[in-house]
């Protein structure tokens, strides 16, 4: 099982956010599908470093992120800890194939933050597919968009270099820099801490030249 936490049911202004983001996928949901949604969705809180799920157990939840930072990762068999994605606020997150399939999760999810999730259980998420016209679309755009922000990192790992790797990370997602050890970075990128300064040294050595060149 995942992660015990308290489980809270809740009508108030922490499902707000993800009121929101529903209608921005399906604009045309109407209140009462939010009603019946809501009806089932739960709030649980995480404090920073808490463990949301471990591999080994089954993902029971499809989970939207009211506020906080986690990341998700493989351990390695040697120890090591491979960083597959990051998410903030606004985001599901989940181990989908182990959520689908009801089978043992093979990635990590840890709260970098406090982080407060909005959940919906498997056998919720079913009941909904069955009773709300517009679940089955949400369902999808949301298993699609998980895809994609997975896949982007698999694909990138592949094809670019360190260095194009980590200008997307500046350019896409800056406020990491500020929130997370340069050694989780590295793991992300797939190098070592150390590798990852001299990536940065390389990068900043043609903006010292331009300087000196300006100012020489």
């Amino acid at each position: 099982m995942e992660t015990q936490h308290s489980m809270v049911m809740l009508s108030t202004g922490k499902f707000e956010q993800l009121k929101a983001f529903y209608l921005f996928l399906v604009p045309t949901l109407n209140e009462a599908s939010w009603d019946r949604c809501e009806k089932v969705l739960q709030v649980r809180n995480f404090k920073k470093g808490e463990m949301i799920l471990s591999e080994g157990q089954i993902c029971n939840h499809v989970s939207f992120m009211n506020h906080g930072l986690v990341r998700m990762y493989y351990q390695g068999a040697d120890g090591r800890e491979k960083i597959i994605c990051f998410f903030n606020e606004n985001n599901y997150i989940s181990d989908y194939p182990s959520f689908l399939t009801r089978k043992p999760a093979m990635l990590n999810i840890q709260a970098l933050e406090n982080t407060e999730l909005v959940d919906t259980s498997y056998d919720q998420l079913q009941q909904l597919y069955q009773e709300v016209p517009e679940a089955n679309l949400l369902g999808r755009m949301i298993a699609e968009q998980l895809f994609i922000k997975l896949n982007e990192g698999n694909a990138s790992s592949i094809n670019d270099t360190i260095e194009h790797r980590y200008t997307s990370l500046l350019n896409e997602q800056p406020w990491l820099m500020q929130k997370v050890p340069q050694y989780m970075i590295a793991s992300y990128l797939g190098i070592t801490p150390e590798a990852l300064s001299r990536v940065k040294a390389r990068m900043n050595k043609p903006h010292k030249v331009k300087v000196l060149a300006e100012f020489g």
